[in-house]
């Protein structure tokens, strides 16, 4: 049983369940859930209510104890018009693996992911759909993504990047006043509600299962960018997010994860020319993100006191050791994508430099 929602099931052990439908969906919906009962199942409600939108559902699940595949078993399964399939695994295989799974049992032509904490507006789907549907240099679609408890809050409209990997959302805590209602591009989508072409993750690869988690939808991002695919954004794709829901706010381990990965993202594909210069935007960025705390601002000022403080520095010691235990891997990845780039160095530092966000933004906002 669900612990919070009233939605009941029966108890049974299987890998895989769903509808095995005669016709191959437009999109495959891919959502990866840990734990998140009453999320998901608000999630999957409003997927129900997508209007113009030929697609399927995956729902894996990466180990639940709180009754969510009983949930999505009793409530979604065999729903007549609304084909949802159910992967359980028994542990936690982390956001880039669970999506991977997903992704390999997608019929679509595109593939979308949504977070379990999310939830989709009628015509996510559809304006996502015709934001790609005649660009086939088009990999990807970026979604309008706003905060669920204020719903006038940005909380990603694209993403934005500093020169040292680290990664964030456009116009992240700005008030939406429809400063990001044009269609356009974007450096590449927010993997909670993104659409990627099926085409292109065969040719690029999926998630890094590496990553784990956080930062993952860069690393894909970035990699289908140096391979020549271009983004799209799409602001009437419109999600409500729920925030940090996954591990929250006040999380050492998110914060951990972020500098590792935002590391290894500059190890795996960034050009020399801005990876020599990765320790001193670093420093840059942390003294500004330390400046910002003392008046309570960005991402350390979510960790009050000296005791907060001190955790969120641990916590980027723990991410660096991290990315250089994982540092020999890294680089032979960066070997082996090198046939695949279409991108010279010249390029892709020109990309980088054009979505980059500013030092102050980026330490007076809050992920």
């Amino acid at each position: 049983m669900c612990l919070t929602c009233s939605y009941r099931g029966v108890c049974s052990r299987y890998n895989t369940t769903g509808v095995a439908l005669g016709s191959t969906p437009q999109i495959s919906v891919v959502i990866a859930n840990l734990d998140r009962c009453a999320l998901l199942c608000a999630c999957l409600q409003s997927l129900e209510k997508q209007a113009n939108a030929d697609f399927e559902v995956i729902v894996v699940d990466n180990g639940s104890r709180d009754g969510s595949p009983d949930m999505v078993r009793s409530s979604f399964i065999n729903r007549v018009n609304f084909p949802v399939k159910l992967v359980e695994n028994n542990v936690n295989k982390g956001f880039c693996a669970a999506n991977n799974q997903g992704i390999t049992l997608a019929r679509g032509e595109f593939v979308a992911l949504l977070n379990n904490d999310a939830e989709a507006a009628p015509g996510w789907l559809s304006s996502l759909y015709q934001a790609i549907a005649h660009r086939p240099d088009c990999g990807m679609v970026a979604s309008k993504i706003l905060v669920y408890e204020n719903r006038s809050r940005i909380d990603k409209a694209g993403h934005l990047i500093y020169p040292d990997g680290q990664n964030r959302g456009r116009g992240t805590g700005q008030t939406d006043r429809g400063q990001f209602d044009q269609l356009g591009d974007a450096l590449w989508p927010d993997g909670c509600a993104a659409l990627y072409r099926r085409t292109m993750l065969e040719q690029i690869g999926g998630f890094d299962e590496d990553l784990f988690a956080y930062g993952d939808d860069a690393e894909l991002g970035l990699r289908a960018r140096i391979d020549g695919w271009g983004c799209a954004y799409a602001p009437e794709a419109v999600v409500w997010h729920h925030r940090a829901s996954t591990l929250g706010l006040f999380s050492s381990r998110r914060v951990e994860l972020i500098e590792r990965n935002r590391l290894l993202l500059a190890v795996k594909h960034f050009p020399l020319s801005l990876l020599w210069l990765n320790g001193a935007y670093s420093v840059a960025r942390m003294a500004a993100g330390a400046w910002a705390a003392l008046r309570g601002r960005g991402e350390a000022g979510n960790f009050p006191g000296i005791r907060g403080k001190l955790r969120i520095a641990q916590a980027l010691l723990r991410g660096s050791v991290q990315a250089l235990l994982l540092l020999p891997a890294t680089l032979e990845k960066r070997r082996r994508f090198r046939p695949l780039r279409k991108l010279t160095s010249k390029q892709i530092r020109a990309l980088l430099l054009r979505h980059r966000i500013s030092l102050r933004e980026l330490s007076e906002q809050t992920t």
